[in-house]
This record gives structure tokens, sequence and C-alpha cells, in this order.
């Protein structure tokens, strides 16, 4: 089998076969011939890109492209001044992602950041509106991604766990069911609407 024994791509964006050009193109001994060569493969390198062939920066940065595929062995004269390849800096060293625990996914961490804000408030009609803020929020949530019908206990069971039984809506309804429901499939619909 021949795939697996295939090298890497120095830039995979543009496929092997134009990579397979371009080390064709190195070995052309003519250099009038290996001109004529390298312009075929901007042209081709051109083409999957139609609507920026024609950008001046794009055809600069192109021929940057070409010089780093053939590993800089290209002997030709390149119509733009080509970065050096100690410019051209690789990034080894993968990018870390943030890792956060987050207790109900379905609810997601911006549940658990409001959760957080309203512990830190002070007592009052402002921290009860915004407790029932994020406990609507959080049904919301719950019907997103569960799609089954949600008991407000169920979010005040969840919202008591979250905040470590510090944070409770007690006497208060939350929003039906159906109203967020409906209000997502309004936005759905107005969205569709608009994109036609």
């Amino acid at each position: 089998m021949e795939y697996p024994q295939r090298t890497d791509l120095i830039m995979p964006e543009y496929g092997r076969n134009v990579q397979q050009m371009v080390d064709h193109a190195i070995t052309i001994s003519d250099r009038e011939e290996r001109m004529k060569c390298a312009q075929t493969i901007i042209n081709v390198m051109g083409n999957m890109f139609p609507c920026l062939r024609d950008v001046n920066e794009f055809k600069h940065k192109l021929w940057d492209h070409l010089a780093m595929m053939s590993r800089y062995q290209l002997d030709i004269d390149y119509p733009y001044e080509i970065v050096p390849k100690d410019k051209n800096i690789e990034i080894k060293e993968k990018i870390p992602y943030p890792v956060s625990k987050i207790r109900y996914m379905h609810y997601g961490y911006l549940v658990q950041d409001m959760v957080k804000v309203a512990l830190d408030m002070e007592e009052g009609e402002r921290k009860d509106n915004f407790v029932i803020f994020i406990a609507n929020y959080m049904k919301k949530q719950y019907l997103t991604w569960n799609k089954d019908s949600v008991d407000d206990a169920k979010i005040q069971a969840d919202l008591l766990v979250l905040s470590e039984g510090k944070l409770s809506f007690k006497d208060v309804a939350l929003k039906d069911s159906k109203e967020l429901v409906v209000r997502k499939k309004q936005r759905q619909n107005n969205h569709r609407k608009n994109n036609k």
C-alpha cells in the first residue's frame, strides 16, 4: 500500500499533486524550463483560490509558498522577494486548550460563572432577580439540550448543587417551558425567512 509510506505535506492545503509538481520542478536541469514549470505550478495553486488569484499580495504569497514547498531548493528567478527560511518560524508547541470542569455540561460554563457572581452579590432584590434570571437561563439550556420538559424543582435542585446550597428561588415560578421553546422556534423561523 502506498499511502502509509508517503511523507507529510509541507503545505497540505495545496495537496499531494502540487507537492509532487514542486518536487519535479526541483529536478529540472534547464533553468528556463524550471521557471516555466514554476509559473505553471503558481497558476495551478492560484486556481485553487480563484477569488484571490489576481490580487498582487496573494501572488506574492503563492511564490512564498512555492519556495517553502520546495524547501528553498528551487533555483529560479522569483518575481518577488521571498521570505527567507529562517524568518518562517514553525510553531512546534501545541497551544494548551483551557480545561475547566463543568458540573452540568448541558448548562455550560456560563451558568457556573453567573452562579459565582450571584454568590458575591449583596443580599437584596437585585440578587433575587439575578438568581431567577439564572434559573430561567438554566431551564432554557436544559430544554435546548434535553428536549424533555423540565420541572422547576429540577432546576432548583441543580442550582442548589451549583451554588453549594447557597442560592435558591422560593415561591417563584419560572417561565413556562413552552414559552422558552416557542421563542427559540420563532427565532429559527425568522432566521429562515431572512436568509431566503
